[in-house]
């Protein structure tokens, strides 16, 4: 891939995946836990959210040929999930299928210290991560390009982990002013390359 493309791709998977957009969700979620927990606990995040990522990369296309989808029909339905979280974004909300439903919220406090829910799945790695996952890797011609695209994980996920781990330090840093503006800054990014996504696979199709 070219050097546009994997930033695009770096943009895409930065926006759905932000650490920085996520991190008050962990600070509160480890609030009251030693420093050492706190940090055990990121790993496991990162662990899981690499798990997840790597058998989505291997087995995406594998699931959608099984359900007679199209590459082109999930690049329609992957850009507006996308599209629906970038909206959500925009406006400063929750998307349901990103964050998770009212009733889901209502069970987390009580698995405040489990490190796949609800901070894996759906937070990190949820429908937008998964679609955009499944797309680029179809996207990908070679089986370099594949690698690619997960170097480009790797390097989200690298960056997940330096902010997660230094939570604590970041999070007094970081205003609640520079969250808000970097969450509509994403969503508007995240809203172009959905547009893009649902254009594309709309002109393959028709």
């Amino acid at each position: 891939m070219d050097y546009t493309e994997l930033v695009k791709i770096l943009g895409a998977f930065f926006a759905i995946m932000n650490p920085f957009v996520n991190l008050p969700i962990f600070l509160v979620m480890t609030d009251g836990l030693e420093r050492s927990r706190q940090r055990k606990l990121a790993f496991k995040i990162v662990c899981y959210s690499a798990l997840m990522c790597m058998v989505i990369l291997a087995t995406g296309q594998a699931i959608l040929s099984f359900f007679g989808v199209s590459i082109d029909d999930f690049r329609v339905a992957g850009g507006v999930v996308l599209a629906s979280i970038a909206w959500s974004m925009l406006h400063g909300e929750q998307s349901a299928s990103h964050h998770g439903s009212a009733s889901e919220k209502e069970e987390m406090s009580n698995l405040s210290l489990m490190a796949f829910y609800p901070m894996t799945f759906p937070m990190i790695v949820g429908p937008g991560t998964i679609a955009t996952i499944i797309i680029y890797v179809a996207h990908a011609k070679t089986y370099v390009q594949s690698l690619e695209v997960a170097a480009v994980l790797l390097v989200i996920l690298s960056l997940l982990l330096l902010v997660f781990y230094n939570a604590s330090s970041i999070g007094k840093v970081l205003s609640q002013s520079v969250r808000l503006i970097m969450n509509r800054l994403m969503g508007m990014i995240l809203l172009a390359i959905s547009v893009e996504m649902v254009f594309s696979g709309a002109k393959a199709l028709l």
